[in-house]
């Protein structure tokens, strides 16, 4: 354990303890008995001077806030955070640590990546924080821009709920959803695989960039790549209808474009089934998309960023985050709306290093350019 002072987040050495380099010393030649006495009593030498030193011991979270704020009280948080998400779930971050105002820079994750690389090779790096789903983490990754490191409130986490650089959130939650008004309680699909049948041709709809539900049947589901294949093939026979944006996907299915929508979140269907809007949806299953914290490398305010990223894996945290029909990461934490899901899918950095070859397979099957 070490403390997280600026020099340290800044540190991504992985030579020695504190992040600093080891002294190299002179041989140390020792023999027999002698050899091994000497041995553990330097390993008890070692133990104590580490276990019990206050420079050893883990930063507190409120000891980081009292760094953060020597950098100015503000936090630059990159990511897909709609406006009206980001006016519930950052006021709670200001409150928690007063003095520090948030900055939300929200967009679609292919400008929010595209930006933070731009900015990274022009020499100004803006951002302290990104939160965005697991894939575009993922992105800015290998380009370099996020630091390797952990916050230990993600010790608790699960090893696919965490990575060496990013700490799970939330889920966000993909499911089939139709239209009451057009579906009729008979109808209604009691499976997913039950909307390959002919009876739903020319009623579909979903989003083209959806190739998640693909990844997790082949990977999760079936566990075969061909079976996966076989069943969305068979659901393109239906002449689904392609339409760019999640928001709008539900609007049109409450509009009566389409009877069924494919891939729809929970968090757009929840809100406006409050408000007697004609949804429901499938609850056998849902593939969760795992939204994610990491930290900019190159931090204008590093402590900050380092505060949030804890404050984010923590317990409040999770809490602030699993709102309108969203599930925390840390299955401890329960949401603040229960789902209702039997069964979900969440994928993980493992499915994403496929995601490039399965999203050309779900091109191919629907003919998306």
């Amino acid at each position: 354990m070490y403390s997280y002072d600026r020099m340290a987040i800044l540190d991504n050495s992985k030579d020695g303890l504190l992040g600093r380099p080891f002294q190299q010393g002179g041989p140390m030649q020792l023999n027999g008995e002698a050899s091994m006495r000497s041995i553990c009593y330097l390993m008890f030498l070692c133990a104590a001077v580490f276990f019990s030193a206050p420079s050893g011991r883990a930063q507190s979270i409120d000891e980081t806030y009292k760094q953060a704020l020597k950098e100015g009280g503000v936090l630059n948080v990159y990511g897909t955070l709609t406006p009206d998400t980001a006016e519930k779930v950052l006021p709670i971050f200001e409150k928690r640590f007063s003095g520090i105002k948030t900055v939300n820079t929200g967009a679609s994750s292919d400008k929010i990546v595209a930006r933070a690389i731009s900015e990274a090779r022009g020499g100004r790096t803006i951002g302290d924080v990104f939160h965005m789903n697991l894939e575009n983490i993922m992105q800015v990754h290998e380009q370099g821009l996020v630091l390797e490191k952990l916050p230990p409130e993600a010790d608790v986490f699960a090893s696919h709920l965490k990575g060496t650089y990013w700490v799970a959130t939330r889920f966000n939650t993909l499911v089939a959803a139709w239209n009451t008004q057009l579906v009729s309680k008979a109808d209604e699909p009691k499976s997913f695989e039950e909307l390959a049948e002919p009876k739903w041709k020319g009623k579909l709809l979903a989003e083209p960039r959806d190739a998640e539900f693909l990844i997790a049947f082949a990977e999760q589901r079936y566990k075969s790549a061909d079976k996966a294949i076989a069943l969305f093939k068979r659901i393109a026979a239906n002449n689904v209808e392609f339409h760019s944006g999640h928001p709008q996907l539900v609007e049109l299915l409450m509009a009566g474009q389409g009877s069924v929508c494919l891939t729809c979140y929970t968090h757009h269907l929840l809100p406006r089934m409050h408000k007697a809007a004609p949804l429901n949806y499938l609850r056998s299953l849902g593939v969760g998309l795992i939204s994610a914290t990491a930290v900019f490398k190159n931090a204008p305010h590093p402590n900050t960023a380092w505060l949030f990223h804890r404050w984010a894996a923590s317990d409040e945290g999770q809490k602030a985050f699993g709102i309108e029909g969203r599930v925390p990461a840390n299955p401890k934490v329960e949401p603040a709306e229960p789902i209702g899901l039997t069964t979900v899918y969440g994928l993980g950095e493992k499915e994403y290093r496929e995601f490039a070859r399965y999203e050309k397979i779900w091109k191919q099957i629907f003919s998306l350019r």
